[in-house]
């Protein structure tokens, strides 16, 4: 069975699978709208999330993995990802930590898609994050969708 890789990455990232601002806790709201983009830091993101989704796709139980990931705490994401030695080093390889990795990925992909004029109070995206997006949107774009599994 084909999956989405931003699925998974959304499952991994955010809980209950999906980038709702209702299902983030205030934490987690907040540091997604103080999560900084920047070139590098968008451009680390990405190449690790393919690197971290081909890996996860790979693993026997990764059907399982996404079901547990979707209702664990941010805490235990973090943990999950700091203890499993291939994640942690595709984390170390993009100088990215776990907690920069599980909220930068979806500030990124949220900004982007405020960028593209998706305005629902689901979109959780700072002002600076939104204005990097549509700076950058010709650039970022493909790539994400490119992480995404999806072709254009």
């Amino acid at each position: 069975m084909r999956i989405r890789i931003g699925l998974l990455l959304l499952v991994l990232c955010v809980p209950v699978g999906q980038a709702r601002a209702q299902n983030l806790s205030p934490q987690q709201r907040q540091a997604i709208l103080d999560y900084q983009l920047t070139p590098p830091a968008a451009e680390h993101l990405i190449t690790a999330m393919q690197a971290m989704t081909k890996y996860l796709v790979s693993l026997p139980d990764y059907q399982d993995r996404m079901r547990k990931s979707a209702t664990m705490s941010a805490a235990d994401r973090i943990a999950q990802l700091e203890t499993d030695p291939k994640a942690a080093a595709i984390l170390k390889e993009n100088s990215l930590t776990a907690r920069d990795y599980l909220i930068g990925v979806p500030a990124l992909r949220m900004a982007l898609m405020a960028a593209q004029g998706v305005t629902t109070p689901n979109i959780v995206a700072s002002p600076a994050n939104v204005a990097f997006a549509k700076a950058n949107l010709a650039q970022l774009k493909p790539k994400m969708d490119a992480a995404d599994g999806i072709r254009r």
